[in-house]
């Protein structure tokens, strides 16, 4: 039955393919000719593919965190999110983020199947100078990365087809709407006014929120303490990840620009600044400093500087990066690990990260960084952007913790997600893959 339906979809995809430029009438805008700048066009490029080698580099830092047996599954996880979300993305999941907006919550995708009207010749609205292709390129990116980063809560025991079927749940069912709310002009966070310079809420606190849901519904493992099987993949992993992300987050400003040379340099010193105190507070608390422990904290100021990239000074990421480094490691060791399975620590990390990124966005954001924000943070005297932040990052748990345990409930229905206790034991990537280390 599988690869009747496998057969029928690839049959459809191709079908839609061919017939989809006549089916959809032309945008008359996108006859206009434009004058692009040529030098953010070229930057765009640059950090449309630094942000995709943010997931290949994820790929490592999880597939040298679980066990030998885990290792090839762990890492196909995330190519295989480029893979499925990158067309996925192409045939609608683009328009229902940025096409028209429905209700400020999620987009009308009609006028955008299969990049109908997502050309060279055309804009979008907030990035007025490069083409409205490499705006849609460089948006996908962020949507594959962000099903990848929850992979690591539900490490080592879910069947591989069912994972990627709640990646295609996730994308449109939970990922669209978030990043339409925050990122569209029409969307109900951006005309609250909430900052979100890169994926505060619709990247990193979604994957959080989806990965403790995951723990909680695919259960523990049979042996939660095992050996990390390569820690030299979590050092280069992390290496790559930091390499992206000045891509992922300098990128955000749209063009070649004082804004991205403003990210580029709160996110060096977030990364810096959190792993210096992941590692100074494991010694304080009488632990070794390990490899591992920096490599996490510079992954921790990385997510916690995300939102508040391009609205905060260079002095208040380091804040930032201190700040989130003591709240997330404080997480990882109060999780409540002998009752929910959160294997790589996603939510501790990406979710507690991302949600302290957020509040102190509403903390630091600066006009004098940024003219576009209107309300600035606590810090200078102002809390209404404060007020929003939280409303926000209360509704977005909400919505992604319910919404990604639903999908978790209804992929089950259609496909079992865990794994058999004898698969279990052999590993992931004989039992899913016939492939081994």
């Amino acid at each position: 039955m599988r690869k009747i339906v496998l057969s029928i979809i690839l049959t459809l995809l191709i079908i839609l393919t061919f017939f989809s430029n006549s089916l959809l009438p032309e945008n008359a805008a996108s006859k206009a000719v434009i004058k692009f700048d040529t030098g953010d066009t070229a930057w765009m490029i640059v950090a449309t593919a630094l942000v995709l080698l943010m997931t290949p580099g994820l790929g490592f830092f999880y597939g040298g965190m679980v066990g030998k047996k885990n290792v090839i599954s762990t890492m196909l996880q995330s190519f295989m999110a480029m893979v499925i979300v990158s067309v996925l993305w192409i045939v609608i999941a683009y328009g229902l983020c940025f096409g028209p907006s429905i209700g400020g919550i999620i987009g009308n995708p009609i006028s955008n199947l299969f990049f109908n009207n997502v050309g060279t010749s055309s804009t979008w609205s907030l990035a007025p100078t490069i083409p409205l292709l490499l705006f849609a390129l460089f948006q996908v990116k962020f949507a594959i990365i962000t099903p990848a980063l929850i992979t690591g809560a539900f490490a080592e025991r879910i069947r591989f087809w069912s994972y990627l079927l709640f990646m295609v749940l996730f994308i449109l069912l939970v990922y669209t709407p978030l990043a339409h709310c925050t990122w569209h002009p029409d969307g109900i966070f951006f005309k609250m006014g909430v900052l979100d310079f890169a994926g505060g809420t619709v990247v990193h606190m979604s994957a959080g929120w989806a990965a403790l849901a995951g723990a909680i519904f695919l259960g523990k493992r049979k042996s939660q303490k095992v050996n990390p099987a390569r820690i030299t993949y979590v050092l280069l992993g992390t290496g790559l990840l930091w390499f992206g992300w000045f891509g992922f987050n300098a990128g955000s400003a749209m063009g070649a620009n004082g804004l991205a040379v403003q990210a580029l340099g709160t996110t060096t010193v977030a990364a810096a600044a959190a792993s210096m105190a992941w590692v100074f507070l494991d010694k304080i608390l009488g632990h070794k400093l390990s490899a591992m422990g920096a490599c996490i904290g510079a992954v921790v100021g990385l997510v916690a500087i995300t939102p508040a990239a391009g609205f905060v000074s260079i002095s208040h990421a380091i804040t930032i990066g201190i700040v989130s480094s003591i709240v997330s490691n404080f997480a990882v060791s109060k999780f409540p690990k002998g009752r929910i399975d959160d294997a790589l620590d996603v939510f501790a990390c990406h979710g507690v990260g991302g949600m302290t990124g957020m509040v102190l966005t509403g903390v630091f954001a600066s006009k004098a960084i940024n003219p576009a924000v209107v309300d600035q943070g606590l810090l200078f005297g102002e809390t209404k952007l404060f007020i929003n932040q939280i409303s926000a990052l209360i509704i977005v748990s909400v919505f992604a913790f319910t919404a990604s345990y639903v999908l978790f409930f209804i992929t089950n229905k259609i496909s079992r997600l865990r794994v058999s206790e004898d698969k279990e034991e052999l590993g992931l990537d004989i039992t899913q893959h016939g492939e081994y280390l």
